[in-house]
């Protein structure tokens, strides 16, 4: 097996990403986003609330982070829900995985939705979500008038059986 950029064993290879904060010294008190152990694949991002926010059941919000970003050409940014929060409370990202653009550079909100049973509060600074950086590849079409057959094939929902 070719080691060829591969980083070695233990280190990780770094993506230098630039970072503003929306409201300058007003979210001085916030972390920028952040792994939590050495080994995770996305970086927490906290809610940059004034005062406190309840989402009710059901019920839709959009949270800002108090950040915007300059995601590089070729990668971008996935916004996912806080296993902790969908679980204990039914918190989940709406559009999950939401998409950072490498072309936007306005501040990221965090499109939550609760789909629990009781009212959640946020409070400025609470973990909301996640990021993790994504290297983006396009894609061509190629027109044609057979595809090759595999053992699916046309098989959808289901069709596995339980």
């Amino acid at each position: 097996m070719e080691k060829e950029n591969q980083p070695e064993k233990g280190k990780r290879s770094l993506l230098s990403i630039p970072i503003r904060r929306v409201r300058g010294e007003a979210d001085q008190d916030l972390p920028l986003p952040q792994y939590m152990s050495s080994h995770a694949s996305g970086m927490d991002l906290c809610a940059a609330l004034d005062e406190e926010m309840t989402i009710q059941p059901q019920e839709a919000a959009l949270v800002p982070t108090g950040i915007a970003v300059a995601i590089p050409e070729g990668f971008e940014g996935q916004i996912r829900a806080r296993s902790g929060l969908a679980i204990s409370h039914g918190l989940a990202v709406i559009n999950a995985p939401g998409t950072i653009d490498s072309d936007y550079r306005g501040e990221i909100g965090v499109a939550l939705v609760n789909l629990g049973k009781e009212p959640i509060t946020l409070r400025r600074g609470d973990r909301i979500a996640q990021m993790v950086i994504s290297r983006v590849y396009h894609a061509q079409w190629i027109p044609m008038e057979d595809l090759d057959e595999t053992k699916r094939n046309e098989g959808g929902f289901g069709h596995t059986g339980r």
